[in-house]
């Protein structure tokens, strides 16, 4: 049996609004999310973050406000709040997870 590329399989039954349909599908998949967001749907309040982290419920709330957090602190926050932080640059129609970040 003779294998095909997934982008030959896409070009032969996909149209081209079926595949931006699909695509936009995915995206509205990965939401974007805010720190505070993010700690909302975990159904983790500040107080219990902060105890989880080690810090103060009022430095939490400080990360939670700044757009510019360090990778390092968002990485403790998010598996304080039990996931896992992947980095993934995405160029062009590529997806590329970026490791030992």
């Amino acid at each position: 049996m003779k294998t095909k590329k997934w982008s030959e399989i896409k070009r032969e039954n996909m149209t081209p609004e079926r595949v931006a349909k699909v695509r936009a599908a995915a995206m509205a998949e990965s939401r974007a999310l805010t720190l505070r967001q993010l700690r909302e749907e975990a159904g983790v309040t500040q107080v219990e973050l902060a105890e989880l982290t080690e810090l103060t419920q009022s430095a939490l709330s400080r990360i939670e406000r700044r757009e510019d957090n360090q990778l390092d602190t968002v990485r403790r926050y998010v598996e304080a709040v039990g996931g896992e932080l992947e980095l993934v640059a995405v160029l062009g129609n590529k997806r590329v997870k970026l490791l030992g970040v």
